[in-house]
C-alpha cells in the first residue's frame, strides 16, 4: 500500500528519544496495539514503554481520529486514521 491509505502514529514526546526523534509514523495494522507493534518494529523498545504487559501504560490515553477510545489497543483503526497518544486528563 502506498503511505497514503495507512494509519498515521504521532509519537508522544516521551518517545522521541526511542524513535530517534520522529514525530510521527506511517504504520500498519487495524487496531491500535497492531500500530504499536508497527511501530515497534521500526523503533524496537517502543511497545514496551507504551504499553507495558500489553496494556497501555499509565497514565497515557489514545485517541483515533480525535476521539478518545475506552477501548486502548482493541480501539479500530481504518487506512486514514490519526493515532495519538496524550497524558490521561484527570486522575483516572
Amino acid at each position: 500500500g502506498t503511505e497514503s491509505d495507512m494509519p498515521r502514529l504521532f509519537i508522544p514526546p516521551l518517545l522521541k528519544p526511542y524513535c530517534k526523534g520522529a514525530t510521527e509514523a506511517i504504520v500498519e495494522g487495524t487496531t491500535v496495539r497492531e500500530a504499536v507493534e508497527s511501530l515497534d518494529e521500526m523503533y524496537p523498545g517502543v511497545k514496551e514503554r507504551l504499553c507495558p504487559e500489553d496494556t497501555l501504560r499509565a497514565g497515557l490515553s489514545v485517541t483515533v481520529d480525535q476521539n478518545v477510545t475506552p477501548r486502548g489497543l482493541s480501539e479500530k483503526v481504518s487506512p486514514e486514521s490519526e493515532i495519538h497518544f496524550l497524558p490521561a486528563i484527570g486522575g483516572g
